[in-house]
């Protein structure tokens, strides 16, 4: 079950857990956020786009009976964590891993078909590379998937008034919004993430519906840490103060 350098983190919701790599990436705050966002209903057919080690698709459900999730991973060595962890999980007849380009999409998935789609994707333009390590710079850079293509795939993928749940950088708000409206994704409901009261945000949590008249709504911000470093009531209503096993780097 597990290669050299990995692990088995424990993700104390369901008794499901999650296979890591820890000379590679792990999972972040931000996709735990993601996953706490999304409002779905039961037999949902979700997609989610470049989902790492499958820790969205494997947290939605932990908290509801979703019909089928699709998680779609470019890179083959994650994708393979994925598939791991599922099994683990015994998640197979519920999660299927496509290891393919997102763009790829409509070639596995049937158009206008999902209820819902997911993104926690690359947050970095192509040409401001942060890392050396080839599988974190596929990650966190738009080497293989850009916002348009994101866009356009969660369009083509989504029913008409389908749901897509993003979590990204505030600094690409701009970009995110004018490359949802080309692809007929209304921004819907926006929430800021603080790392701390007196912090800036550093992330956003966004829903777009597809074929949706325009209105954006605001939701209370969400402040991850106290004074004192530790995790806020917010924070302690999305998961236990055992679940520490996560990157904060973000």
């Amino acid at each position: 079950m597990l290669l050299e350098g990995e692990r088995i983190d424990d993700l104390q919701v369901k008794d499901y857990k999650i296979i890591q790599n820890t000379n590679g990436f792990c999972f972040g705050i931000d996709a735990v956020l993601l996953a706490n966002f999304v409002k779905y209903k039961k037999n949902d057919v979700i997609a989610d786009l470049g989902t790492g080690t499958g820790i969205i698709p494997i947290l939605i459900l932990a908290k509801s009976d979703i019909k089928k999730i699709y998680a779609i991973e470019i890179q083959k060595q994650i994708a393979d964590m994925a598939k791991r962890s599922i099994k683990l999980n015994n998640l197979e007849d519920k999660i299927e891993v496509l290891n393919i380009n997102l763009t790829q999409s409509l070639q596995y998935i049937e158009k206008n078909s999902v209820d819902i789609v997911t993104s926690n994707p690359p947050y970095m333009p192509k040409d401001k590379l942060l890392s050396t390590n080839e599988m974190m710079k596929i990650s966190r850079n738009e080497i293989y998937c850009t916002l348009s293509d994101i866009m356009k795939t969660s369009s083509d993928l989504l029913k008409p008034n389908g749901k897509m749940y993003m979590v990204h950088r505030p600094s690409r708000l701009c970009d995110i919004f004018v490359e949802a409206r080309k692809n007929k994704l209304e921004p819907k409901t926006l929430q800021l993430i603080h790392p701390k009261i007196n912090k800036p945000a550093n992330l956003a949590l966004i829903q777009f519906t597809k074929n949706s008249k325009p209105e954006l709504k605001m939701l209370d911000d969400i402040y991850v840490h106290n004074d004192d470093g530790s995790y806020t009531s917010s924070i302690n209503t999305i998961y236990s103060k055992e679940f520490l096993d996560i990157d904060e780097n973000i």
